[in-house]
C-alpha cells in the first residue's frame, strides 16, 4: 500500500528528471516511487534502496510484474550504509518519503513495517540527508517530503550538507485548514534563493479532488 504522499513527490520530483539522470529512492518501501518516476519521467536508471526485507521483495516483484528488471534495480540495505553500498557522488537525483515522526514521538502503530516507515525507528533526518549528501553528483537534486512543523530543523541539516532549499510547497487538506505536508526541492552547492510555490490544496469544499490531484493521479475531469 502507499499513501498520497509518495504520489505528491513523485510528480514534484518528475519535472526536474532527465533522461540521462540516474535516480534512487531512498526508503522506497514496495517501490511505488520509482515506477511512478518511470512512467512519467524520460529516465531509465532508477535504483530503489529498502531496509525492510519483505518491502524490498514486494518491490522485486512488482519491477519483475511490470517487466522493467533492466530500469528498476532494488537493493536491500540501510540507507545508512550508503557509503559501503553505493560510490560517492553516484546519482544525480535523491528522492526520499522518510519517517515524519521522532521515535519518542507519536503513537506506535502496532505493525511493526508501518512503525518503521512511519516513525524514525532505523533512520532519522540526520541520516537522510547524509545519505542524501553522499550519493548526490556536484549540483544535483534533493526531492523529499515531510511535515512542516519540521521545516527549522530540515532547513538547518540541509545547509550543513550544502544543500540549498531551492523550492518549496506547502500542501492542505482543504483550502480552510492549515498545511500538513511540504515538499522540498534541495540543490548541491547551489547559491542561496528559495523559491516558495503555491499551496496545493488536496480536496475542494464537497470533499472531492482539487483539480490539480486529479491531474496529478491521472484522473479525467467529472469522473
Amino acid at each position: 500500500m502507499f499513501g498520497i504522499d509518495a504520489v505528491l513527490l513523485s510528480d514534484f520530483a518528475a519535472k526536474s528528471i532527465r533522461k540521462n539522470h540516474r535516480v534512487i529512492d531512498l526508503g522506497t518501501g514496495t517501490g511505488i516511487i520509482p515506477l511512478l518516476l518511470e512512467t512519467s519521467t524520460p529516465a531509465s536508471n532508477f535504483t530503489a534502496l529498502e531496509i525492510q526485507k519483505d518491502s524490498a521483495d514486494l518491490a522485486r516483484q512488482s519491477v519483475e510484474k511490470n517487466a522493467l528488471q533492466s530500469k528498476i534495480k532494488i537493493v536491500h540495505g540501510d540507507l545508512r550504509d550508503a557509503p559501503a553500498l553505493f560510490a560517492r557522488h553516484s546519482f544525480d537525483v535523491v528522492v526520499c518519503n522518510p519517517p515524519y515522526t521522532p521515535a519518542a514521538h507519536g503513537k506506535r502503530n502496532l505493525s511493526d513495517s508501518v512503525s518503521i516507515a512511519r516513525h524514525e525507528i532505523c533512520c532519522n533526518l540526520d541520516d537522510v540527508i547524509s545519505a542524501a549528501d553522499f550519493l548526490l553528483a556536484p549540483h544535483g537534486h534533493f526531492f523529499m517530503i515531510h511535515v512542516p512543523f519540521r521545516l527549522p530543523g530540515i532547513l538547518c541539516r540541509l545547509q550543513s550538507r550544502c544543500l540549498e532549499a531551492k523550492v518549496m510547497r506547502l500542501v492542505q487538506p482543504f483550502a480552510d485548514s492549515g498545511p500538513n505536508l511540504v515538499l522540498i526541492e534541495a540543490r548541491k552547492n547551489a547559491r542561496p534563493g528559495l523559491k516558495i510555490m503555491p499551496n496545493l490544496i488536496v480536496r475542494g469544499a464537497d470533499g472531492g479532488y482539487t483539480s490539480e490531484i486529479r491531474r496529478i493521479y491521472g484522473l479525467e475531469q467529472g469522473l
